[in-house]
């Protein structure tokens, strides 16, 4: 039995398979996986790989019928300890700061009442935009952590910070938002 449980928002980026290794290494620590994964999400990982890994149901679909009967998006943004954003995309980010919702991670997002982590990932460029960096300061003025990304080269060939921390980073990260 999972010691903790954390909502985990798969955004969509050549980084989204770390996101798998993510879900392991929490397992490994005693801490449980819940996983939305966007409609980008599922252009770099599937659903039933994040599924297998996690062991739990996949959410994608705010208009499912199904998950959203009993208000899916508010159910799942309340019943964890801690929301994960990973890889948080510049998108995903833009769309937290400015409260859109049309989407199951954006809705999730703007519905929680917990602790929110994002880890990012994306190109230097995209990184270092003022509209990005106006973007993570109202982030943390809402109290999320937004994590440094790592600098190195990129999937594009580029080089500079924008890369997604690694995941032990990410997971020593959930842990100290977990104990705070």
């Amino acid at each position: 039995m999972a010691d903790h449980r954390i909502l985990l928002i798969i955004g969509g980026g050549v980084a989204a398979f770390k996101a798998l290794e993510l879900i392991r290494t929490l397992k490994k620590r005693g801490i449980a996986s819940r996983c939305i994964l966007t409609e980008a999400g599922k252009q770099f990982v599937t659903p039933m790989s994040v599924s297998a890994l996690s062991g739990d149901k996949v959410y994608d679909d705010l208009f499912s019928l199904t998950d959203e009967a009993e208000m899916g998006h508010i159910e799942l943004s309340r019943s964890a300890d801690l929301v994960v954003v990973c890889p948080a995309t510049a998108n995903l980010m833009a769309k937290a700061a400015h409260g859109l919702a049309d989407d199951m991670a954006s809705t999730a997002l703007l519905a929680t009442d917990k602790a929110v982590l994002m880890a990012p990932a994306m190109n230097v460029r995209m990184w270092d935009h003022p509209a990005t960096k106006a973007n993570v300061e109202t982030l943390r003025g809402y109290g999320h952590t937004i994590m440094e990304p790592d600098e190195g080269e990129m999937a594009c060939g580029e080089f500079g910070p924008g890369r997604l921390p690694e995941p032990d980073r990410i997971a020593d990260a959930i842990q100290a938002g977990l104990k705070a």
